[in-house]
């Protein structure tokens, strides 16, 4: 038992490092700020699975762990086994729509063409406003009911045990729901701040996983959502002095709108007719700010 639980720690462990160091390769240099192009569908959903999976594996695995020791036990006493590996896909895939549901939003807000959105117009406000929201997600009973879940997987697993390869798949999604809720307003921030950045990726990860598994972390709510609700201050005040975000209409960003356009050819089509790189930045829809 105990070697099988070092053994999946171990891929757990690794698979987290693979993702981190995939992620790194793939998004160096691609910051471009808020309202960051997105790319084509599958690019992005590309993307976004990796991410996910560097983000998350490091706060999902003792409860990933603890199923899996359930589920051996319950072989070892003659009862069906049912794959670890189908429960962290379902997990996984509640992220994934997740994901998707952003990127429709991101769609239909940028096919709207709203001026305001510039970041030389109203950006920062919406990005001041968009943390400010995240912060006061933090003090809700929704809230404070997915997080105390996230952080007690024995009462979850024990309490909500179903059997077969169907209940392990509607417990991952469950608890994928449960992530999602406790989370969600994090992701917010994240596609506010620039969805490409892999410093804000790595702030909000850290987030994440000291709330769920570090101890007393359930405690440090309000704390968050006051840095928050400050850091939305901050850059609806002076959004150029805020350490770590990228200006869209800076320089660093016209570099990171080329590379991305190096990566995904179609990331090129950013209004009605075709930009070139040296044109992206100058004009108000590619220094947008779109959820």
């Amino acid at each position: 038992m105990m070697a099988r639980r070092i053994r999946l720690s171990g891929v757990l462990l690794g698979a987290a490092l693979a993702t981190w160091i995939l992620v790194v390769q793939r998004m160096r240099g691609m910051d471009a700020g808020p309202g960051t192009d997105l790319g084509g569908l599958g690019w992005y959903l590309g993307v976004w699975v990796t991410m996910m999976a560097a983000m998350m594996l490091p706060s999902v695995a003792p409860m990933v762990l603890l199923f899996d020791k359930v589920s051996a036990e319950r072989a070892r006493r003659g009862r069906a086994v049912v794959p670890t590996w189908i429960f962290a896909s379902s997990y996984f895939a509640v992220w994934t729509l997740y994901g998707l549901a952003a990127y429709g939003v991101y769609r239909v807000v940028r096919s709207l063409h709203l001026g305001f959105l510039d970041w030389d117009r109203g950006g920062p406000y919406v990005v001041a406003a968009l943390l400010v929201f995240a912060g006061a997600y933090e003090l809700t009973p929704l809230k404070t009911v997915c997080l105390r879940h996230c952080r007690s997987p024995m009462h979850f697993v024990l309490g909500g045990w179903r059997n077969g390869i169907g209940g392990a798949f509607r417990m991952g999604a469950e608890h994928g729901a449960y992530c999602v809720g406790c989370c969600w307003g994090l992701m917010v921030v994240f596609f506010g701040l620039g969805v490409m950045s892999i410093a804000w990726m790595a702030v909000v990860a850290a987030l994440i996983f000291t709330q769920k598994i570090l101890p007393y972390g359930d405690r440090l709510t309000r704390a968050f959502a006051v840095a928050f609700v400050a850091a939305g201050a901050w850059i609806a005040i002076a959004p150029g002095s805020v350490p770590g975000l990228t200006q869209p209409d800076s320089h660093a960003a016209d570099q990171a709108r080329m590379r991305m356009m190096h990566v995904q050819p179609s990331m090129q089509q950013v209004g009605p007719e075709k930009k070139s790189p040296t044109d992206m930045g100058s004009n108000g829809d590619s220094g947008s700010m779109t959820p």
